[in-house]
């Protein structure tokens, strides 16, 4: 698929070699659930691990939650060209380091991202080879079930994630890859077929 935004056109994978899967989706179509079930069902899969100029909350681990630095750090890896994308959130900068998940490809381990929108955007101008993957839900109103269901979430909050998710969706052309997540086991299976290039 050629990425229409930037003409990138990801090279050849050959069969079995390990390549890097960026896994998105809006709010609610339960990219956790699912990812959750790649970690349980192939422990060889690496899992990027973001770097973030925020300070660790408690409980969080440097380099399991997220990998720490401070701001000139982080900077400086944007400068080297060693981000493979990053963003600015509350403040903060968050981001996906480039050499360890060319480490892990290095070593013969897929390697999955998940991420949004425009994150998978910028990965796959860094790296046209990424394998883009959109996570959908069911249907529109399952996923407005989901989001508004708890009935916990001020609305303001509810209505600006539905507006983004619309926004998501709405790219699902630029992946080339989508599933359906109506049941997590079956979708966890499709992505481990898309993730490991073979039959689970």
């Amino acid at each position: 698929m050629i990425d229409a935004k930037t003409g990138a056109e990801p090279r050849t994978v050959r069969q079995g070699e390990p390549r890097l899967t960026v896994v998105s989706g809006p709010s609610g179509v339960g990219k956790s659930s699912v990812l959750g079930e790649v970690r349980k069902r192939a422990p060889e899969v690496y899992f990027s691990v973001s770097m973030t100029t925020r300070e660790p909350r408690l409980g969080e681990i440097d380099g399991v939650h997220y990998h720490f630095v401070d701001t000139a750090d982080f900077e400086r890896l944007i400068a080297a060209g060693e981000m493979l994308e990053y963003a600015h959130y509350a403040g903060n900068l968050y981001g996906t380091p480039r050499k360890p998940v060319e480490a892990a490809l290095a070593a013969g381990r897929p390697a999955v991202l998940e991420i949004e929108l425009q994150g998978a955007r910028q990965v796959r101008r860094a790296m046209p080879q990424a394998q883009l993957v959109m996570l959908l839900p069911p249907s529109w109103d399952v996923l407005v079930d989901r989001l508004t269901g708890r009935g916990t979430e001020d609305p303001e909050v509810v209505r600006a994630r539905l507006t983004t998710a619309r926004e998501e969706l709405a790219a699902e052309a630029e992946f080339d890859a989508t599933i359906v997540n109506a049941d997590v086991q079956a979708a966890t299976s499709e992505l481990l077929r898309l993730v490991l290039g073979r039959e689970q």
